[in-house]
């Protein structure tokens, strides 16, 4: 199960602390004319020591790829690629081999495989997700070919959310301010609430909200693989990953149907809905409009504080961790999120050009 997506297919491979994470790319068409800095820009906002709110581990996060590419265009080929561990502090861990920390993946990877790698919490370590970055960023360019953008934006820290719909915000200030949060006097607070978890040696969670344009209508599935079934999907194997909605969500539960229907409508533009409590797609297929969500992330749960556990061997132990941590994920996920959507639906795209023949 280290494999995402049904034509454009990506197949991860790597841990935190081992030599390097990487991956293979295969369905990619050919031809698509690769800009590498693009990729790079997303690594670049998804690596370690980017700002004083994430964790000060040193990584450069350069891709290396390996196959699939010749002359800056894709061949049709398997895309191999990897980026190299450069900063491990793997003694960090020494002290918790045998330890089951609260709310992680310990217990459950010994329950499954009966063995871990305890460095930096090994294949369960969100430093995976450079491989599907990277892909992402990959299906972003194809995207973008036929008019389709991508992109995320943190809309709350812990108790600090941002009030505005997205159609009230200018995305493009997203990248202005450390933690990615298109309003400067939210983002503001938003720092701070961080700030002061990290100071408490604690951590925060949050909520992110992706928006998707120009998708036509048509892509989907009617039954399984409906899109926002495969949005929730990929959203929901993101680390620390709690909750997805998309459209009115749960809030779309307090209204009546007559409150809550998009009417139709004809415009210079073709038939459009008045509302778009759908989302952008209704029974399973895009219908035009913006498809927006929110994906709710936990708080990390590592924390530089004394926890009481259980060891291996049943004994009741306390644990203070050492190494370096993100007091909140939201900043450096935002990347994440935009790149998971990004191949779901380059996925629904390629599939509805075969859907047509």
């Amino acid at each position: 199960m280290n494999t995402f997506g049904q034509i454009f297919r990506l197949t991860s491979f790597g841990e935190s602390h081992g030599r390097g994470i990487g991956g293979i790319i295969d369905g990619c068409p050919a031809g698509l004319e690769l800009s590498i800095p693009l990729i790079q820009y997303d690594l670049s906002r998804r690596k370690p020591g980017q700002s004083k709110i994430t964790t000060q581990r040193q990584e450069p996060d350069q891709v290396e790829f390996l196959s699939g590419i010749f002359e800056g265009k894709t061949q049709g080929t398997p895309i191999a690629f990897a980026i190299w561990n450069k900063d491990q502090h793997s003694n960090d861990y020494n002290d918790l081999k045998d330890v089951f920390r609260p709310s992680h993946a310990d217990f459950t990877y010994i329950q499954k495989y009966g063995t871990r790698d305890y460095r930096g919490a090994g294949r369960s370590s969100a430093r995976e997700t450079i491989a599907r970055v990277v892909a992402g960023a990959i299906a972003k360019q194809i995207l973008a070919k036929i008019g389709v953008t991508v992109q995320a934006f943190v809309s709350q820290v812990g108790e600090i959310k941002l009030e505005k719909a997205y159609t009230e915000l200018d995305l493009s200030k997203t990248e202005e301010n450390i933690v990615r949060c298109p309003d400067s006097e939210t983002a503001e607070k938003m720092i701070s609430r961080i700030e002061a978890a990290g100071i408490d040696h604690d951590t925060v969670g949050g909520v992110i909200t992706g928006v998707v344009k120009g998708v036509p209508a048509g892509w989907g599935e009617p039954v399984f693989n409906k899109l926002h079934a495969d949005l929730g999907f990929a959203m929901l194997g993101i680390n620390a990953v709690k909750g997805f909605e998309y459209g009115s969500g749960f809030e779309g539960t307090k209204l009546s149907g007559s409150e809550h229907n998009d009417i139709f409508v004809q415009t210079g533009k073709g038939i459009r809905t008045k509302t778009n409590n759908s989302g952008g797609i209704q029974g399973g297929i895009s219908n035009g409009e913006d498809i927006y969500f929110n994906v709710a992330f936990k708080p990390i749960a590592t924390l530089l504080k004394e926890q009481k556990t259980i060891d291996i061997n049943s004994n009741e132990i306390s644990i203070n961790p050492k190494g370096r941590h993100d007091p909140c994920v939201l900043p450096r996920a935002v990347p994440i999120v935009e790149s998971m959507a990004a191949l779901v639906l380059v996925n629904h795209y390629l599939l509805s050009k075969l859907n047509s023949i």
